[in-house]
């Protein structure tokens, strides 16, 4: 599937934050089931938890601006693996393996612990009510909006999930920041997502920061051949190859938009069509889902979002 679709990338300016605004809302993995989600479900429960969720949002980011696009990524990963059902919280147990030490999560997600932070703060209002897999999507829409991104009429009523998905199926799910175009679109067709839904969900990218070791083969061994990606513009090259020197520290961060790294706009899609995309995955948008999440009575309302409630 080639880009004649690279049609994307400018049609998508204005439509941007309208298109991933629906697809947020959507919450990728809620399409079949939203009639069982409501936007006022807490309305009775638990009426102050969209302000106690931004609240301790907005002082996470004020602490460290990274920490929306930690926010926003911890939700998308969340959801693209079985719906929006929150076991991407779960530790690791004696007999199960959670969905933390997958490759695509493992020293990846992060926001962990703000979102205990804000798990704390609901249930010191409203003990036992609210998901974390709610939180989670709560707080991924604080996050947009506090740094410039569009706002969304959030659909709630999530249940936890009891058991994480394998590191085989998390692995198989997530796209990866090397993986080419076809790949990604295949991996996005698997939950119900097309081109340019892809396209735009990638514009999640207008905030956040990756590590050398998510892109550095693109600067020295660019698909084997022992040179850089001849995609990426030549000051950009250098400027990354400076950041991520061969044999350096491979934590490292550079941020994902070069231009406006910690406000959601579409600088994003500028800086890929100067060839300045940070991941190969990235770039290649212009070169080249819809499980459902568990509701009640299934599931439970994790008081610990670390770990399933005891029996």
């Amino acid at each position: 599937m080639g880009f004649a679709t690279a049609l994307t990338c400018t049609q998508l300016y204005p439509h941007f934050p309208h298109l991933l605004l629906l697809l947020l809302l959507l919450n990728i993995s809620d399409l079949h089931v939203n009639a069982q989600l409501s936007s006022s479900f807490y309305e009775t429960s638990c009426p102050t938890v969209v302000t106690v969720v931004e609240g301790v949002v907005r002082q996470a980011i004020e602490a460290e601006a990274r920490m929306a696009a930690s926010l926003l990524r911890l939700h998308f990963h969340d959801c693209f693996v079985h719906g929006c059902d929150g076991p991407v919280l779960l530790d690791d147990t004696a007999t199960v393996t959670g969905e933390k030490t997958a490759l695509p999560n493992n020293n990846s997600i992060r926001g962990f612990e703000v979102v205990d932070e804000i798990k704390s703060a609901v249930e010191a209002v409203c003990n036992a009510t609210v998901s974390c897999a709610d939180i989670l999507a709560l707080a991924a829409n604080a996050s947009a909006t506090l740094v410039g991104g569009p706002s969304w009429t959030v659909l709630l009523g999530r249940r936890d999930a009891t058991n994480p998905a394998s590191i085989a199926e998390v692995t198989a799910a997530l796209p990866n920041p090397n993986s080419d175009m076809p790949t990604i679109i295949g991996r996005f067709a698997a939950v119900g997502l097309n081109v340019e839904d892809t396209v735009a969900l990638s514009g999640g990218h207008t905030i956040g920061q990756a590590r050398c070791v998510s892109f550095s083969a693109r600067l020295y061994n660019f698909s084997g051949t022992g040179a850089p990606d001849p995609a990426i513009d030549a000051d950009f090259l250098a400027s990354l190859q400076s950041t991520c020197p061969q044999g350096g520290d491979a934590n490292v961060l550079r941020p994902l938009d070069a231009t406006t790294a910690d406000t959601f706009d579409v600088g994003y899609y500028s800086n890929l069509q100067s060839n300045r995309g940070l991941l190969q995955s990235d770039q290649e948008l212009t070169s080249d889902a819809n499980t459902a999440p568990l509701t009640a009575p299934q599931g439970e309302i994790r008081l610990n979002c670390h770990v399933v409630n005891s029996a």
